[in-house]
């Protein structure tokens, strides 16, 4: 109670009803390594979707699939085997990268072997095509069979302001990485190989060295994704400086002129070569649904969601340890589906229906919401909105949130009432530039039509202000983020979780009461999908 206290008092259903105890249980089991780091299709799945199941009963939710708990996700697990280093050949002397630490490669193809042999290596800035933005980096251009090296984030990721061709700092969809391959496979290049940097990519080459080795997953498809590039991947920055200066050129000089409109990709005059096995397995992964049915409106839905996932067995810390436990992401976010059931379950059935969705696979591209939202059991016309939950802070009681994507709907109200319940304020997110809005599950909903609000702990905490959530923040992301080191921790602060629990609560609960039907906001790139929906909901 002392968090709310501090806060200007509780609201909604009594404190007492979202449980610090159950957040500290779930998340502590979740993260133990008996779940071997949850990773989607392992035993760590199996015992994830029986707690899962088990919780959700004793909370008082009803089967949210036809009289199950679960969501069938089709799934493919790709894990590559006997990688050769990745060669470049034909610059002043040939450059071998070494798989993990200098070059790491994957495929989206399921097939069980790839060879790249000797293809023209082609610089193609930002490799985005963008004709609204009057924007193409592969105008002129044929790289059917050559390999692309591509720069992470936007052209113009380094502004201050909102104001640029790509919204300046903000990172749009053509910066993710994602979209990079996508754009990559459809111009027809054989390879796509992304230059890490830690500012524009947000985070350091540990974090994309545990994420692309080991096993990744793809959605499963009739065409085996064979219209994807044969190979993707990343180099450091540092051998991408090497390849550069053996090819004649300079990277930053090629960094810069990439940023500027009217950018000609550069022919390396170098070729690549690379060949990797691949082990083959596919399964069918869970996402976990519990209802709350409405008393008034049971076909009109409310969704809170978080990810149940994280990346199983990864590159080993120094001690030894290769189990990446999830603990903040996203132990924490799937033990709040389970505090908020048990809250919401206890206040008794609101006018809509909540459905609370535990997704599979979001670290491999957030394949598990994507799955629901092409395949919704609630349709999603009839869905009034939601809340999603990803990566609780525990850097104590903050005064603020960061609304990832604040500003884009009508969802923003509900926070800001909730927030003023507790004497705190929105705040925009101070790294726009890392692109969490495409980095978790309510993407996979925006995209469709569904306004969801997305916001994480606030970085200007009652003890220490704003240096200190910044401190924290940092400390997560380059010791803890995707690593052996997110673990459990008994001397957790969770006064700031709790108090942020609070607003999900209160967001969801006002949601599920109202007749209201938010949309986003004029102008915004969802809007039309939602206006079109409205007409279906009819």
């Amino acid at each position: 109670m002392l968090a709310l206290a501090l806060l200007g008092g509780a609201s909604g259903a009594q404190a007492q009803d979202i449980s610090v105890e159950t957040m500290k249980a779930v998340t502590q089991e979740l993260s133990s390594d008996a779940f071997e780091g949850r990773a989607p299709g392992s035993p760590g799945e199996e015992r994830t979707v029986a707690l899962l199941e088990r919780e959700f009963a004793k909370a008082g939710l009803q089967p949210g699939n036809r009289g199950s708990w679960v969501q069938d996700v089709p799934l493919v697990e790709i894990t590559a085997k006997n990688v050769t280093p990745l060669i470049f050949t034909g610059g002043r002397t040939p450059l071998s990268l070494a798989y993990g630490p200098e070059m790491v490669a994957a495929t989206y193809r399921i097939t069980p072997h790839v060879a790249i042999k000797d293809s023209p290596v082609v610089f193609v800035g930002y490799g985005i095509n963008a004709p609204e933005k009057g924007w193409n980096d592969y105008a002129g251009l044929d790289v059917k069979g050559k390999t692309v090296l591509v720069l992470v984030n936007d052209p113009d990721y380094a502004m201050e302001g909102l104001d640029g061709p790509f919204s300046g700092r903000a990172m749009t969809y053509y910066g993710r990485w994602t979209y990079k391959y996508e754009e990559a496979a459809r111009q027809g290049a054989a390879a796509a190989i992304i230059i890490h940097d830690t500012v524009p990519a947000a985070y350091g080459w540990n974090v994309v060295q545990s994420s692309w080795t080991g096993p990744q997953h793809v959605a499963d498809a009739a065409n085996g994704h064979m219209d994807q590039s044969e190979a993707i991947g990343w180099i450091t920055l540092d051998k991408a400086r090497e390849l550069m200066a053996g090819a004649g050129q300079n990277l930053d000089a090629l960094m810069a002129a990439a940023k500027r409109p009217g950018f000609k990709a550069v022919d390396l005059g170098v070729k690549a070569s690379l060949s990797f096995d691949n082990a083959i397995g596919r399964h069918r992964s869970k996402n976990v649904i519990g209802l709350l049915p409405g008393k008034a409106r049971p076909d009109e839905y409310v969704l809170y969601t978080a990810h149940w996932d994280h990346l199983g067995r990864c590159t080993p810390a120094p001690d030894g340890d290769d189990i990446c436990n999830g603990a903040i992401d996203n132990a924490t976010g799937t033990a709040a589906l389970v505090a908020l059931a048990q809250a919401h379950a206890k206040a008794g059935a609101a006018d809509r229906s909540i459905v609370f969705l535990a997704v599979t696979a979001e670290e491999s591209g957030l394949l598990g919401s994507a799955y629901y939202a092409a395949n919704p059991v609630f349709p999603l016309e009839k869905t009034a909105g939601g809340v999603n939950m990803d990566a609780l802070s525990m850097a104590g009681l903050a005064r603020n949130v960061t609304v990832i994507g604040k500003g884009k709907s009508g969802l923003d109200a509900y926070l800001d009432r909730a927030l003023a319940k507790q004497k705190r304020v929105a705040s925009a997110e101070p790294t726009p530039e890392k692109g969490f809005y495409y980095r978790s599950d309510h993407f996979s909903f925006a995209k469709l039509g569904v306004p969801m609000v997305y916001f994480e702990g606030g970085e200007d905490l009652v003890k220490g202000g704003k240096t200190a959530g910044l401190k924290a923040a940092e400390d997560y992301t380059a010791n803890r983020y995707h690593g052996p080191k997110d673990e459990y921790d008994p001397g957790w602060d969770w006064t700031g979780t709790m108090a942020d629990l609070r607003l999900y609560y209160d967001i969801g609960r006002a949601l599920a009461t109202t007749r209201d039907w938010p949309n986003w906001a004029e102008g915004d790139e969802f809007r039309a999908i939602r206006d079109s929906s409205a007409e279906r909901r009819k």
